[in-house]
């Protein structure tokens, strides 16, 4: 059997120990999550198992045949080749053991050589090429290629002509076109749209090898892995269930170890405090010393810099009027290309909107204009009174001092000490002697993590972000995620971290086909309502077999039957349809309105009402559940006359 085995691996930096004693065993059925903090050493580990990496001690034990492939982070060009011929080459090992099978049959047919070993290696070939996929791996080309987002008609195009992110699903697709014992991804998320994560967790589900993966996408990890795999201060921890599962675990054992570190601190400031008090006394001097030698033995309790947490609070943001943003017959072309037109959006005060559509629908363009850094469109765009806006590009970077160092660019402007700015930068993924280097050092991904910062330290009331969870780990995300649960004022991002866009969005504006749709509901609602929609599609266009019904039912009952037959399972689906659609808002707007009671309640507490900054806190909140229960109600009174309109007949 196919498996990579790392046994008591240790492998350090110098002074820094990276990790030491691993052991974990990839073999098939295998769907192991690596986390760990930014710099714990999970790509190094990768590498590890790869057998790209030297390591100092332990051993790496793997059956000869064992066929593996690893997909790093970054780093792949594509050229010289149709995007079609490079995936080609994903067969290459392949082809070299069809030319010795082929070679195998001429030597059967010629005699003279023992056939017993012959045929032994023969079927040995043809079982690999066949589980391999040899003899379909045109057709696999066209379905992963197009399951990763490329278009059919981009098969013939040159690979070179792809920008970076589109490179490193090249190399994706030729890691999955290779079919090995064994997968190694290091966050093969990164550069995948919403539908493109969903094709590949759905291939990965039925991928019958071993899988390690690093993502920074808790959904996906949650849906593909059943082990987790946790590099924390050099030690490789093993545990079994999703990754809910073990943060969960981490969150109460973290908890616990927070509650023994404060014992133990207790305890040394109390044995120091006798030390410092009767050190210079010679009745004492037995005791003192006692207390030294006790203070000496005591093993110190860490806590993990990595799980410390570190709250991200917004600048107050500004009052703007109810109305933050109207568009109206907006249009954007691109020479004869259109990517939207006709299009209608209002976005009002304390809303998450999230944006979203399939590569291409127009989200960037969309998030261009109304942040004002667009204006070739056509339409009218109108904001409210007192709208500042804050704006993250995917290219934000390019704004940033290249001659400042990491700390002085996120001071620029910013009110924060400096103490402060280092622990938001620490949160951000910049550590030590990070906050010293100059930005024009940095790579895109860091240059891009200290935009997302700088901001989000601004005061504004309308905040556009376009995918700023792109370079952040999980921890940073969380961080990131419960500062905007808490803004003040208006988001609308664009996100491919399902995750993200299911704790944060209140509303969905669908962008497809040039124009678009908004759902007065969080993602998790506009999931559902897509699916509704694709069941009452599915079941109001028959398929072969109900062609083939109705077909009979014409023959026996009339054409006249069949279609009223018809006409009502489609009248029932639709109903069926609203009624849950009804029932869903009347969930959402009873769950609204206790929050709504909650939060009055906490503002009769006197601690609440008497202290300024929770008063202010809690009444933006409020203000933000009503104008929410507004925009339900007004939902709900249109699905229930839709609804009562269907059960009539009319």
């Amino acid at each position: 059997m196919a498996f990579i085995q790392l046994d008591g691996i240790d492998l350090s930096f110098g002074e820094r120990r990276i990790f030491k004693d691993a052991h974990l065993t990839i073999s098939p059925g295998s769907r192991i999550a690596l986390t760990g903090a930014n710099g714990s050493g999970k790509s190094t580990l990768m590498k590890v198992a790869a057998g790209l990496h030297e390591y100092d001690d332990g051993r790496i034990i793997s059956p000869k045949g064992t066929r593996s492939a690893y997909l790093p982070q970054t780093g792949i060009v594509h050229k010289g080749k149709t995007l079609q011929e490079e995936a080609m080459s994903a067969f290459g090992e392949l082809a070299v053991l069809k030319e010795e099978a082929d070679g195998i049959t001429i030597l059967l047919e010629k005699g003279g050589s023992p056939a017993e070993p012959l045929l032994e290696r023969y079927q040995e070939i043809n079982d690999t090429l066949e589980n391999a996929g040899w003899d379909r791996r045109e057709a696999r080309i066209e379905q992963v290629l197009t399951g990763l987002g490329f278009d059919r008609s981009e098969l013939d195009a040159d690979v070179s002509t792809f920008s970076g992110g589109w490179q490193m699903r090249i190399a994706l697709s030729k890691i999955l076109l290779k079919s090995p014992d064994i997968l190694l991804l290091d966050e093969p998320t990164n550069y995948l749209d919403l539908e493109a994560r969903e094709w590949l967790r759905d291939y990965l589900k039925k991928f019958n090898g071993g899988i390690l993966l690093v993502s920074h996408d808790r959904s996906f990890l949650d849906e593909t892995c059943t082990q987790v795999a946790e590099l924390l201060m050099t030690r490789l921890n093993i545990f079994k269930g999703t990754y809910s599962g073990y943060e969960a675990f981490r969150e109460k054992d973290m908890a616990e170890l927070i509650e023994r570190w404060k014992r133990q601190q207790e305890e040394i400031a109390r044995i120091d405090t006798f030390i410092t008090r009767f050190r210079y006394k010679a009745s004492k001097a037995k005791q003192v010393q006692s207390r030294v030698k006790m203070l000496e033995k005591i093993e110190r309790i860490e806590i993990p810099p990595a799980l410390k947490r570190i709250r991200f609070t917004f600048p107050g943001a500004p009052h703007s009027g109810k109305n933050v943003l109207r568009g109206e017959n907006l249009v954007r072309r691109y020479g004869d290309k259109s990517v939207f037109s006709g299009l209608d959006i209002e976005i009002p005060r304390g809303s998450r909107t999230a944006v979203v559509g399939v590569n291409g629908a127009g989200k960037t363009t969309l998030l261009r204009i109304i942040s004002g850094k667009d204006p070739g469109y056509g339409g009218t765009l109108t904001y409210g009174s007192g709208v500042k806006t804050g704006y993250f590009s995917q290219e934000q970077e390019t704004v940033l001092d290249p001659t400042l160092t990491v700390l002085e660019e996120a001071a620029q402007g910013s009110d924060e000490g400096e103490g402060r700015l280092r622990s938001l930068l620490g949160a951000f993924l910049f550590s030590g002697d990070d906050i010293h280097k100059k930005v024009s050092v940095l790579s895109g991904g860091e240059r891009n993590r200290l935009a997302l910062l700088k901001i989000l330290l601004e005061p504004v009331n309308l905040l556009i972000l376009d995918e700023p969870t792109n370079h952040l780990d999980l921890h940073s995300k969380d961080i990131l995620l419960e500062a905007l649960k808490d803004f003040g004022g208006t988001l609308v991002i664009v996100s491919h971290d399902r995750y993200f866009l299911e704790k944060i969005a209140d509303r969905v504006l669908e962008l497809e086909n040039g124009s678009g749709r908004m759902f007065l509901g969080d993602y998790a609602y506009y999931r559902w309502r897509k699916r509704e929609d694709n069941e009452s599609e599915n079941e109001s266009s028959p398929g072969p077999q109900n062609l083939t019904a109705s077909k009979k039912e014409s023959r026996h009952n009339g054409e006249s039957a069949a279609v009223s037959r018809e006409e009502q399972k489609k009248h029932r689906s639709i109903t069926n349809k609203l009624r849950r659609e009804e029932e869903t808002l009347t969930v959402r707007l009873e769950e609204k309105e206790r929050k709504a009671a909650e939060i009055r309640t906490a503002l009769e507490i006197p601690e609440n009402y008497s202290d300024p900054d929770k008063a202010h806190t809690l009444s933006a909140e409020l203000l933000r559940v009503e104008e929410r229960i507004e925009q339900i109600s007004a939902a709900w009174e249109e699905a229930a006359a839709a609804l009562e309109k269907a059960e009539s007949g009319l």
